[in-house]
């Protein structure tokens, strides 16, 4: 069993942390994904199937939650 090499450890400590959205797209971001969540919960709420969860249900929640995070980070509480 070999353990990371001191030097890869030291590489990936002096690099910066670079987030893939930036802070002024979060709003933005916020607002797209708590509108697809709200839109597939009407569309859930209007034909409840269990056919239907795995295609609607869980990506609403999924949009909800991270559009959430991201809602929350848009306004100043990092969680």
């Amino acid at each position: 069993m070999s353990t990371p090499s001191l030097e890869l450890w030291n590489a990936a400590a002096n690099t910066p942390f670079s987030p893939i959205i930036g802070k002024s797209l979060h709003s933005p971001v916020a607002f797209l994904l708590l509108a697809i969540g709200a839109i597939l919960t009407i569309i859930f709420s209007i034909n409840k199937s269990l056919a239907l969860t795995p295609v609607i249900a869980i990506p609403a929640s999924i949009a909800f939650g991270i559009g959430s995070v991201y809602a929350l980070a848009a306004g100043g509480v990092y969680v």
